[in-house]
C-alpha cells in the first residue's frame, strides 16, 4: 500500500489507531482511568475498513465469519450485528462501541487483540496485511479466536446489566447447591425437593431455566454424551413440563445438537445447544443445557435455558439465558 496516495485525514486516523495499538501490545501502561464508558447493544459489532474492501472480498469473508448463523436456532440469525464504518469516520463517539473489529491495508501482516482502547469495557481486534488476499486469509485464521474474546466480553456485559436487579435465589441454593445471579424479572414456576423451574414472561412467549441433577453414571463419556444427555433432558421434560393433550416437551429429532466442552465454576461441564419441540403441536425453540460434573457430589448438575417466542429473533434471549447459567457457583 502506498501511503503516500492515501487521503489525509484517513492517513491520521490509522496512523493514530497504529500507534495505541502498538503501545499495547508491548506493554507499555496507559492511563485508562479517564476513557468513557462503552456503548452499545449486546452482541452489536462495528467494523472499521474501508468501502472498497468492504464491498470487496475482504467484506465477503467478514460477514462469512462474524455473521455466521448462531449455534442451535431453529431460524438463521448472525452472531452478531455488525455496523460498518470507513476508517475517517471512526472517532469520537464512535469508538466508544463495546466490541469492534479494524480491518486494513498496511505495511507488514499482523493481528492484534486490544482491551479498553477508547472506552471501558471494551475489546476490539485490528487486522492489517499487505493485501487483500493476506487480509482474507488473516480474518479466516484468526476469526474463531476473535469470536470468543468478543463472546466472553459481551457476556460480561449481559451479567453487569442483569446484576442490576436480582432475584433472590436462596431456596434454590439450599435445596439444589447452586447459586446464579438471574434478573428480578424472573418467577419460580415449579420446585421440588430435585428440580427447579424458574420462567421470565415476554409479550409473546417465556424464557425459561431448569435445574436439576442425575447421576454421574448417566452421562457414560464423551462418544455417548449427546445421546445421554438429550435422553436425560427429554425424560424430564416429558415428565415435568406441563403441555396441553398430553404432548411431550422433548428435543427435536430433526436436527442435531451441538457438543461442546467448557467450565462452570471451574468444573468441567458438557455444553449443549439444540431445538427442542412439543411433540404433534406446533411449538418449539431453542435450548442451551450445562451438564456441571460434580464429583464431590457424586452427579451432573443440570443447568438448562430455553426459550418459547414464536414471533420474535431469540439469538439475544438465548444469549441472555446462556449468561445467567454461566454465573453458576456449586456450593461446597
Amino acid at each position: 500500500m502506498n501511503f503516500l496516495s492515501v487521503p489525509k485525514v484517513t492517513f491520521l486516523v490509522l496512523f493514530s489507531l497504529l500507534f495505541s495499538f502498538t503501545s499495547c501490545s508491548e506493554g507499555g501502561k496507559r492511563d485508562k482511568s479517564l476513557l468513557p464508558s462503552s456503548v452499545g447493544n449486546i452482541n452489536s459489532l462495528v467494523i472499521i475498513t474501508p468501502n472498497e474492501l468492504w464491498n470487496g472480498i475482504v467484506g465477503e469473508a467478514i460477514r462469512n465469519n462474524f455473521a455466521a448463523p448462531t449455534d442451535g436456532l431453529p431460524q438463521d440469525e448472525p452472531l452478531f450485528s455488525m455496523n460498518q464504518m470507513p476508517p475517517e469516520a471512526f472517532t469520537g463517539f464512535a469508538r466508544s462501541n463495546r466490541i469492534f473489529l479494524y480491518v486494513t491495508l498496511s505495511d507488514e501482516d499482523k493481528v492484534t487483540l486490544a482491551t479498553d482502547e477508547y472506552a471501558k469495557p471494551q475489546t476490539g481486534s485490528l487486522i492489517k496485511a499487505t493485501s487483500e488476499e493476506k487480509l482474507v486469509a488473516l480474518i479466516n485464521e484468526n476469526a474463531a479466536k476473535i469470536i470468543a474474546s468478543f463472546h466472553d466480553s459481551e457476556i460480561k456485559e449481559r451479567q453487569r446489566r442483569t446484576s442490576i436487579s436480582l432475584m433472590k435465589t436462596d431456596s434454590l441454593k439450599h435445596v439444589m447447591g447452586v447459586s446464579m445471579k438471574i434478573p428480578s424479572a424472573y418467577r419460580i414456576a415449579k420446585a421440588t425437593d430435585s428440580f427447579f423451574w424458574l420462567r421470565k414472561d415476554l409479550k409473546d412467549g417465556t424464557t425459561n431455566i431448569l435445574v436439576y441433577q442425575t447421576p454421574l453414571s448417566m452421562i457414560k463419556n464423551d462418544s455417548t454424551a449427546v445421546g445421554d444427555i438429550i435422553k436425560i433432558r427429554d425424560s424430564i421434560g416429558s415428565k415435568l413440563l406441563p403441555v396441553e393433550d398430553d404432548d411431550q416437551f422433548i428435543t427435536e429429532d430433526a436436527y442435531a445438537p451441538y457438543l461442546f466442552k467448557t467450565t462452570i465454576d471451574g468444573k468441567f461441564a458438557y455444553e449443549t445447544k439444540g431445538t427442542w419441540e412439543v411433540k404433534d403441536a406446533l411449538m418449539g425453540g431453542p435450548f442451551i443445557n450445562f451438564a456441571v460434573k460434580d464429583e464431590k457430589n457424586n452427579r451432573y448438575l443440570i443447568l438448562e435455558g430455553f426459550t418459547y417466542a414464536p414471533s420474535v429473533s431469540k439469538r439475544d434471549l438465548q444469549f441472555e439465558l446462556e449468561s445467567i447459567l454461566l454465573s453458576s457457583k456449586l456450593e461446597e
